[in-house]
């Protein structure tokens, strides 16, 4: 009863007898232009038809439960997500179908993101940290450090969780603020030295801005050091060789993944750099790839052919027909680019998977490691390897050296004492 109940009041409502403001007009336009963009996604029918019926869902939902579009926020998108439904919907079956709340709160959004994305309602306005400080500090590291939103994440994290060991600045002191160090570098000691350098920019900003006393950017530890203690991990020629042999290319994600490995193993980039490459970067008439890098600063590097032809099967054959910059996008749609570096060593690891290849590291890296490595075992100077791999410091080259064999044992000298028993 309560639900024909609720449809008849639905259908009142759409023919106008009774008045309802939800802060927004001509939905059902809307949610046809909405349609019409998750058809162009070229989604799998199963996907597509959960992002429609949510919108379809999300909209009966807000009515019943009287909120406003241009009120909706994630809290409202959680309640919509959890709540016990008996919306006059559509059901397969004339059956209530229980759907996943996390597929109901991404599909929300993901329609919410589309009207706000066409002006229909209102943007949400950015989070306004509630530490004045950390407020400021975060602003001067975009605007004067040039620091990237992943880089200002990472900052702004390990700081919010000192906060609480600390309180105000300008009640820090040394104790406290080694105590805290202290604490923090034990639940992740891997991270110990990026910690350190974190505080004292941190100390450094409130210095200046008089927020705490200068003597205490004394206070932090230091983290003991020993960049030239290892040796690079790398393999020889014939391994990489190997690995690239087992990129197969007869799927399109294959000739995908086997112009990202030629890239990282031919001209040592990083997995960044594979990431964020885009098509206009390649200029094929020059021969050349521009690569930006860490420094933001794009440099040249010459177009191998082997990697030239990977690059253009795959811009033939597999990549998606999608209006997107990047040149390396996702198989699957949405055909949208990587998320982060951490899928190009997916990649890398699914290859040695495929290739029966064991005891060589899964990481993107290894092949900018023995890039180098190769390069100075066959007589590249230290100073050209930095420049392939673009380092903006020689000292950052100069652990490769200790690789090089040849050169170490011309200038190794005897030992000065009894040869050992």
């Amino acid at each position: 009863m309560a639900a024909r109940v609720r449809r008849f009041v639905r259908f009142l409502e759409d023919q106008g007898y009774v008045e309802v403001d939800d802060g927004i007009d001509d939905l059902p336009r809307h949610l046809a232009d909405y349609f019409d963009a998750i058809n162009s996604l070229q989604l799998a029918q199963g996907p597509a038809q959960s992002y429609r019926s949510e919108a379809e869902h999300v909209v009966a939902w807000l009515r019943i439960a009287r909120r406003r579009w241009a009120d909706i926020d994630d809290t409202i998108i959680d309640q919509y997500a959890v709540h016990d439904c008996r919306c006059p919907v559509w059901r397969k079956r004339g059956k209530l179908v229980t759907t996943g709340t996390k597929r109901r709160r991404r599909c929300a959004r993901h329609f919410v993101e589309f009207l706000r994305g066409r002006g229909v309602i209102p943007s949400v306005e950015p989070v306004v940290d509630d530490n004045p400080h950390m407020a400021a500090y975060l602003t001067w590291l975009k605007q004067h450090r040039g620091a990237t939103d992943e880089t200002i994440r990472r900052y702004r994290t390990d700081i919010t969780r000192l906060m609480p060991m600390l309180g105000e600045p300008s009640k820090w002191d040394a104790a406290a603020l080694r105590r805290a160090f202290q604490r923090r570098s034990k639940e992740t000691p891997g991270s110990a030295s990026l910690l350190v350098t974190i505080m004292r920019s941190y100390i450094r900003f409130l210095i200046v801005q008089g927020e705490c006393r200068p003597a205490l950017l004394h206070a932090i530890p230091s983290v003991q050091r020993y960049r030239l203690s290892a040796l690079p991990r790398h393999v020889d020629p014939a391994t990489i060789e190997k690995i690239i042999a087992a990129c197969p290319t007869d799927r399109p994600v294959e000739v995908r993944d086997k112009a990202i490995i030629l890239l990282l193993a031919r001209l040592g980039l990083r997995a960044g750099d594979v990431r964020d490459m885009r098509l206009d970067d390649i200029d094929w008439r020059g021969g050349y790839i521009r690569v930006k890098g860490k420094t933001r600063r794009p440099d040249r590097l010459p177009l191998p052919q082997d990697v030239g032809d990977a690059i253009l099967a795959y811009l033939a054959a597999a990549r998606p027909k999608a209006v997107e910059e990047h040149l390396f996008l996702r198989v699957q749609a949405p055909f949208r680019p990587f998320s982060s570096s951490a899928e190009i060593a997916g990649i890398v690891a699914r290859t040695h998977e495929r290739g029966g290849i064991e005891g060589v590291p899964t990481g993107s890296h290894i092949f900018r490691h023995s890039l180098a490595t190769n390069l100075l075992r066959t007589g590249a100077g230290l100073e050209s390897v930095g420049t392939i791999l673009r380092h903006s410091s020689p000292e950052t080259t100069a652990i490769y050296a200790k690789v090089d064999l040849p050169m170490l044992m011309k200038i190794a000298q005897p030992w000065p004492g009894d040869l050992p028993c």
